[in-house]
């Protein structure tokens, strides 16, 4: 029996694969590959000694999409696919909720059809809205500044009312907050198409001189230097907490909700301090306005997954930095190497 990752070529997803091969899974990859490489299928083979099985196919192509459930056995679904992008989903909403909405619920009525239980949705942060306190518990108002965290929002909802009314079902919705870093090895990491959205790809594309200048969006936030408070996540510590919760839920755990994060708030200053000392060069920046959709300070308390799931991270800010410095120094043109 296989876990299906959709999505499993892309940043989180394929760390995540990465792991759950190395912990005797079968699994397979669904992956449109329109933010993602090939390439990574190799990068998983060679770090995994193990090859996935993997479609490529838009989960929006429900026909062939189904066909995959015809030609294997699924026992689990971890969803990752989807977009992303705080600011694109403000200037993009209709692409926003037309991709990440239906996605879903041609994936859940699928589950349904091929009688599917187990499934962990990739939530976000973002569904807290501009939180009142900090750090944010998972019984916090849930309220959204975007549409990227209002897809997110409004999934979470369907995820409860769906348990609500069958018993069998047993989801994991895991809320995290900023994910950096990359494979200890420097083979895989994060390689946005374009433009990079979020701050720690920016720092890096600017610190191996694919970029001039980082950009940091306002500096008249009620932060301790001005600019936004984040926590920062190693992609490793959240790959882990995917394999904490399929444990989970395979437990017939009905509906759980967790927060991932480490509990600590840094700034974008912050960030570009500690890259700096990761890479050895400073970072040049400017200020720029503020971007719709953003919120001054986020940061999670994550004792909830600590006690259910025995998840912590494990990794400090300077580890994400050098891990993230080493990927992009290892592969200045990504996986176009």
């Amino acid at each position: 029996m296989a876990v299906l990752v959709t999505g499993g070529a892309g940043y989180i997803g394929s760390h995540t694969v990465i792991q759950l091969l190395n912990s005797g899974e079968e699994v397979i990859i669904v992956d449109d590959l329109s933010n993602s490489s090939i390439k990574v299928l190799d990068r998983i083979e060679e770090l995994s000694c193990k090859k996935p099985k993997f479609y490529k196919v838009n989960i929006l192509n429900e026909e062939k999409f189904e066909e995959i459930f015809k030609e294997n056995k699924i026992e689990s679904i971890i969803h990752f696919a989807g977009f992303k992008a705080v600011g694109e989903s403000v200037e993009k909403p209709l692409a926003y909720y037309t991709n990440n909405l239906i996605s879903t619920l041609i994936i859940l009525n699928i589950m349904k059809k091929y009688q599917i239980n187990n499934f962990v949705f990739s939530s976000s942060a973002t569904v807290y809205g501009d939180p009142k306190s900090c750090p944010i518990l998972e019984n916090f108002p849930l309220s959204t500044t975007n549409p990227y965290g209002t897809t997110k929002l409004m999934i979470e909802n369907m995820l409860k009312d769906i348990c609500n009314a069958d018993k069998k079902l047993n989801v994991a919705i895991l809320r995290y907050f900023n994910p950096v870093g990359a494979h200890e090895s420097g083979r895989i990491g994060e390689e946005p198409n374009g433009i990079p959205n979020n701050l720690m790809p920016y720092i890096t594309k600017v610190a191996i001189g694919k970029l001039e200048i980082l950009s940091i969006f306002g500096n008249d936030y009620p932060t301790h230097d001005g600019t936004g408070v984040r926590d920062y996540i190693h992609v490793e510590d959240l790959a882990n907490g995917h394999l904490k919760a399929l444990d989970k839920i395979r437990t017939n755990s009905g509906l759980v909700i967790y927060n991932l994060g480490t509990g600590k708030g840094y700034s974008v200053l912050d960030m570009v301090k500690a890259f700096s000392k990761a890479c050895g060069k400073n970072i040049p920046y400017k200020i720029v306005k503020r971007r719709a959709g953003d919120i001054a300070m986020c940061y999670a308390d994550s004792s909830k997954a600590r006690k259910e799931l025995g998840w912590e991270a494990k990794y400090d800010l300077d580890r994400m930095c050098e891990d993230s410095w080493r990927w992009q120094k290892n592969n200045p043109n990504g996986y176009e190497n």
